[in-house]
Order: structure tokens, then sequence, then C-alpha cells
């Protein structure tokens, strides 16, 4: 078991020379960059060799992504979206219904959700004693790890879940083969976690959009950076594909994308907020195919917590509102920062080696930046 906390210099991808959209990223270009907003991880890896479900090889993990705090998150207004719907994020129904995200998000792969969910509610009694609800709706998405990890040997445990917990922090975020993403594949080349934000103009409001996905799905030759064609330039000749089972169809995978900001949004708002990450994910070359699960959940920090209000005390929420027709910038921060994170998962990703010797490569770095060059892009 093995935790990684930052990535290492120059494997994201500005480091190497790809400016992705138009707007600044904010200091960290993260979704942490949205104050009071943390991220966790529990990274498995263990064993080689021939699958034997229950042993291994293991290669799987959890992320948790927490909206402001502690020592549990406190209600915040949510909304979400389904671009395609084979997959899980569980709790849905509730930001549906209500407009709030009163739990932190996790990732994990599709077999472990159930365990994660009931530790993460376990978290929440632990953590907030006597004023824990009578009920819970943890939100917990996943991704299929199964080409990679013995996805039918449950090897994430509750003591993953609250490691990930407890490595909740601000600041920079590991990326590629770390938490949730350990196990997943991205276009054809070893995907996994990744991030990015983006700051408006203060004559925008100055506002800030995160964005952490779980990158796990795509064809090779549709991959875009910064509108390249580097699917094209970098083909299965060049980098072979993983040796995915012949039940896997080409492009089978999902992506769990968590958008945050600290815009004033009501949820009705975020909700139109949450479908714009689509449109990055289209423009890195992903179509939402039958096979996968793309899921996007947005909340907003703008008017801080927004739980019921205590007995006798006044029932009104008092809370500030974007308008509606000034919502156009930060929709196109969610484009480009979606855009963003998910080059950034398949930057910082490392070759890995799962079970049965399947091998999912690296997007090679210097490939990538010699097809940014001969388009003028780099």
């Amino acid at each position: 078991m093995t935790s990684t906390k930052t990535t290492p210099p120059g494997s994201r991808a500005r480091g190497l020379g790809a400016r992705i959209g138009r707007l600044e990223p904010g200091s960290g270009n993260a979704i942490t960059d949205v104050a009071g907003v943390r991220v966790g991880h529990a990274t498995i890896v263990r064993g080689d060799g021939s699958l034997q479900v229950g042993t291994g090889p293991v290669r799987t993990g959890v992320t948790i992504v927490a909206p402001p705090g502690e020592p549990w998150p406190r209600p915040v207004f949510a909304g979400c979206h389904r671009l395609n719907g084979n997959g899980e994020l569980t709790g849905l129904e509730w930001i549906r219904e209500a407009g709030m995200l009163t739990s932190p998000v996790a990732i994990t792969n599709t077999h472990s959700v159930g365990m994660v969910r009931d530790t993460l509610i376990a978290i929440e009694r632990a953590e907030r004693g006597a004023d824990a609800p009578l009920w819970s709706l943890p939100v917990v998405g996943e991704t299929w790890d199964g080409i990679l990890n013995d996805i039918d040997g449950f090897h994430v445990t509750a003591d993953h879940v609250r490691e990930a917990w407890a490595a909740l922090s601000g600041g920079p975020v590991a990326e590629g083969n770390v938490g949730g993403g350990t196990g997943m594949i991205c276009h054809g080349f070893k995907g996994g976690i990744g991030t990015a934000s983006r700051r408006l103009p203060m004559a925008d409001g100055g506002y800030t959009v995160g964005v952490l996905v779980q990158a796990n799905h795509g064809r090779r030759p549709r991959l875009a950076v910064a509108g390249v064609p580097v699917g094209e330039e970098i083909g299965p000749e060049v980098v072979p594909l993983p040796s995915a089972p012949a039940s896997v169809p080409p492009g089978a995978g999902s992506i769990i994308v968590v958008v945050a900001t600290d815009a004033p949004l009501l949820p009705h708002q975020c909700t139109r907020l949450a479908q714009r990450p689509a449109l990055g994910i289209g423009r890195t070359g992903g179509a939402g195919e039958p096979s996968s699960g793309d899921l996007v959940i947005a909340f907003a920090t703008g008017n801080g917590a927004v739980d019921a209000a205590a007995p006798g005390s006044d029932p009104a929420y008092r809370v500030s509102v974007l308008r509606d027709d000034r919502l156009g910038p930060l929709f196109w921060a969610a484009i480009e920062a979606t855009e963003e994170a998910i080059v950034n998962a398949l930057v910082a990703a490392q070759t890995m080696t799962g079970r049965d010797g399947i091998v999912a490569h690296a997007l090679p770095h210097d490939r990538l930046t010699a097809a940014l060059v001969r388009f003028g892009r780099g």
C-alpha cells in the first residue's frame, strides 16, 4: 500500500509546453484552488503475474474530494449531469431532489463502490458524533479497472478509505497512477487521476473553477491535445495498446468528473455547470460511448454551508446568486479545466504492468511535445 502526495515536476501538460485554452489557471492549477476543497488518495499496488481472483495482481485504490468543512464537509449547493449512464455515482437522486451535496465525493473501481460508500457512513458517524444524522447518502463514483486489476478480488477495504480520508489536504494534488485512478486506462494509454483549474478575470467575477477527473475512457485515434491529433500521431504501431480481453469493446471505459467553484450558484446553476465538462471530454476525443459511464457532479461553495437552520432560528437561507446571464465564463472555465485535467492525467501517468502481464504504456512525453511543435501548439 502506498500513497503519493505530489506529482513529479514537469509531469503536467504545461510542463511540456501544452497550453490548453485561453483562461489562466489558479495558483496550483488544481481543484484545490477552490478554497477549502481537499483531496486524498489511497493507492494499492501489489503482486505480479497471472490473475488469481482474490489474490491479485492488485492495481486499484480510492480518491476522495471533500468540500469545505471539518471534521465533516458542510452541505453545499450542487448539481449533476449524465453524458452516458453505463456507470455509477451514488447519491445523485437526492442531489437532483434537494440540490445539495452533503458528503465528500469518493471515486474507486466499479466493484468497490459499496465498500467505499459504507465506510464513508461509518467515518461520518465517528467524525460528527452525536450531531450525525440518522441517515447518510454518500456520493461514490466508479470506473472499471479490470484490464489491469483483480477487480473481482474486492481489494479496496475500509482501511484504504480511511487512509484516503486521513490524507485529505489542500494544495498540490497527486495525479496519474494514484488513488482510484491507479489501474485506469485512457485513450489506450495509462490514465488515472488528473486535475486543473481556471480563474476568471475580475470583470467576470474573479471566480475559480476547479476540476478533478478519473479518466478511464476513449479510443486512441480520437485523442486530441490542444487541438492536435495526438492519437493519430502516436498510434498503436508506435505505442502498443493494452491487450484487453476480447469481451472488452473498443473505447470501453468511463470518466468521473468532479467540478468545484467558489461562485455563488444555486442548484439549477450547478446542474448547468455540470453539463459543460462533457464538452471538455469531447475536445480531447471522448464520445460518451454506449459502454461508458460518464458522470459529472458540480458543487458551489460561494454561499458557504447551506445546511438546515437550527430549531428556533430564521428558517430562510440568505444567499447570493450569480445572474444566469453571467454564467458563460464559468461554463468555459469548466470546459477548459476538464480538458486540461484529462491531459494532466495522461501526462502524469506512468507505464504499468497489471494482471496477466498486460501493459498500459504511458503517453510518451517526447512524442507528445514533438506533435505539439509540429502543429504549432508547443
